[in-house]
């Protein structure tokens, strides 16, 4: 059974999602697993956890691009292995790449390394664009939204009123009150 699995990072990205849908029926999938949610948090893909759990041995795990399966190769790693615990493969339509292969399996190797050696490069140049910032005094950061509200802290705790409520009314942890409140001792 061909098993599709569709993800946007986003929920305005429709035209993505339409369009790896419309090639995963092409394709042939006779079930379809889709969402919109960022990869970077793996826990969150449901959606992917239950295709995982619903592929069943023979059958292939379709996807339309690399990138909207793994985030890293050894999320990637991950995902090959408990499919061939079942018995199953993976097929990657747009590198026309199919595990059940010795040359498949091989391309994963390789195309997941390679997308992981680019993600580390952009981060690393990324990193180093932030401290040219910062030296420049150009990269602040976000504002301290607790600080920012230290004198309301103050002013709430004066009257009595203890450190989880005024972390609900200000919206900022209740880590945060405790630490304002003890700068001023």
């Amino acid at each position: 059974m061909l098993v599709g699995y569709a993800r946007t990072s986003t929920l305005d990205q429709t035209a993505g999602l339409d369009a790896q849908l419309r090639e995963l029926e092409l394709a042939g999938c006779e079930k379809v697993f889709t969402e919109q949610v960022s990869s970077v948090d793996v826990r969150a893909r449901e959606k992917l956890t239950e295709a995982l759990n619903f592929i069943r041995e023979g059958d292939h795990l379709v996807v339309t691009k690399l990138d909207r399966l793994a985030r890293s190769m050894a999320h990637l790693m991950e995902i090959r292995g408990q499919l061939e615990g079942v018995g199953a493969h993976l097929t990657v339509m747009g590198l026309n790449l199919d595990t059940s292969t010795a040359q498949g399996k091989l391309m994963l190797n390789l195309l997941g390394s390679v997308a992981e050696f680019e993600r580390e490069i952009m981060l690393e140049r990324q990193r180093e664009g932030i401290a040219k910032a910062k030296a420049a005094g150009k990269y602040k950061g976000r504002k301290p939204t607790a600080k920012a509200k230290s004198g309301d802290v103050i002013a709430l705790a004066s009257e009595g009123i203890g450190a989880t409520e005024i972390s609900r009314r200000l919206g900022i942890g209740r880590a945060s009150v405790y630490r304002i409140l003890g700068a001023r001792q």
